[in-house]
């Protein structure tokens, strides 16, 4: 007699809301071991595999590609009889005698592209070429979705002349960076910006001297280094900053676990530096460069993007001057750093004006105003912009 297992969020996902189903990595029908990567879950901050629950054959999946998953959800279910014969018809079926162990290739034109049985049945079926369509699976890979909606944008086209276009469909990240955007912009906290300017003469001074020290310890020392460490400071200085907003009061955290805003394909993911304020500038650097890395090769733990209280975005790497960045929830606020760029500005010396050329660089602290007013923002960006400017 069979025993059905089933496939479950793990706990660390049990707490992390809504998720969306990647793709699964085996079919029904096929054999599985304990702890073998089973299927991929896409929360809104990273992509993680859920491992085999135990050895047997993969029964049945419950949950498909793009389908919104909630904690306590059954995903799908691992038959332990190794005697296990016919797969569930819950998802697309193969012909009579084939076994499907992956993606297939089909030839021709398609040769580069890797297709799923029912990816390649609506292309015969409709003959497509899949070069028209732009894959957002995992690695560009084509999905059924994406095929819909090509047709759909076939069907849709008038016969007049009209100007051309294309959809590029949402990966689930997108999907759930937007949501995410949504929810904490619009319908969560009122967002209020501060704005201050700070002087980087120093900061851009100590990278030079030191840079070269750092790289022979493997380190790359960059702006955003001395960003985290000033905002250690800043949150120090005025802790509520470094806090959550409940209906009953306002926590505020000892620790300073800073996120670093982090483009990637796709998206954005904000990896967090845990208990920043026990490192020095050096540990800073070494961090923010381990989980770069990490972030943009797809390799960040789960644990490496929780337990945030406070976020950094460095904007101004692309060129950007000012912007209103919108706060991850459930933190209370989220530092905005402008592009560097060499300005004239006024200094008093003695009682007389001068100008200078000096290393500027617009900073922004946008805040819930439920949890914070705007003596507190000016407060830690004054402190901010004072750590920077007295480095």
């Amino acid at each position: 007699m069979a025993v059905l297992v089933d496939v479950l969020l793990p706990p660390e996902l049990q707490k992390a809301g809504e998720s969306i189903i990647e793709r699964w990595l085996h079919k029904p029908g096929a054999r599985v071991r304990a702890n073998e990567p089973l299927v991929e879950i896409n929360t809104d901050k990273a992509v993680v595999e859920v491992p085999a629950p135990a050895d047997g054959v993969l029964k049945e999946i419950l949950k498909q590609d793009n389908d919104a998953v909630l904690p306590g959800d059954v995903l799908g279910r691992i038959a332990t009889d190794a005697s296990v014969a016919a797969p569930s018809t819950s998802t697309s079926r193969e012909p009579s005698g084939t076994r499907q162990t992956g993606p297939a290739r089909l030839a021709g034109p398609t040769d580069s592209e890797l297709l799923s049985p029912a990816v390649r049945q609506l292309v015969r079926q409709h003959q497509i070429d899949v070069a028209q369509i732009h894959g957002s699976g995992r690695g560009s890979r084509i999905t059924v979705h994406d095929v819909e909606n090509y047709l759909a944008s076939q069907r849709s086209s008038p016969a007049a002349e009209r100007s051309a276009s294309r959809k590029i469909p949402h990966s689930p990240m997108r999907r759930r960076i937007a949501q995410h955007m949504v929810e904490s912009a619009l319908r969560t906290a009122p967002h209020v910006t501060a704005v201050f300017e700070a002087d980087l003469s120093a900061v851009v001074a100590h990278l030079q001297q030191h840079k070269a020290d750092f790289e022979r310890d493997g380190v790359k020392l960059t702006f955003s280094s001395y960003f985290v460490a000033a905002a250690v400071k800043a949150l120090r200085a005025v802790p509520e900053v470094n806090g959550r907003w409940h209906d009953d009061g306002l926590e505020v955290f000892e620790d300073c676990n800073i996120g670093i805003a982090t483009a990637v394909p796709g998206g954005l993911i904000v990896p967090v530096i845990q208990k920043a304020q026990d490192l020095d500038l050096i540990g800073i650097a070494s961090r923010i460069q381990e989980l770069t890395a990490k972030a943009r090769a797809g390799k960040l733990e789960l644990r490496e993007l929780q337990d945030g209280t406070f976020t950094v975005t460095n904007h101004g790497v692309s060129g950007s001057l000012i912007a209103t960045p919108i706060i991850v929830q459930p933190q209370v606020a989220i530092l905005g750093i402008g592009k560097l760029e060499k300005r004239a500005v006024v200094v008093e010396s003695d009682g007389s004006d001068s100008i200078q050329i000096k290393p500027m660089a617009y900073v922004t602290l946008t805040i819930d105003h439920r949890a914070l007013d705007g003596a507190q923002a000016n407060a830690f960006l004054s402190k901010f912009v004072e750590a920077l400017a007295g480095w």
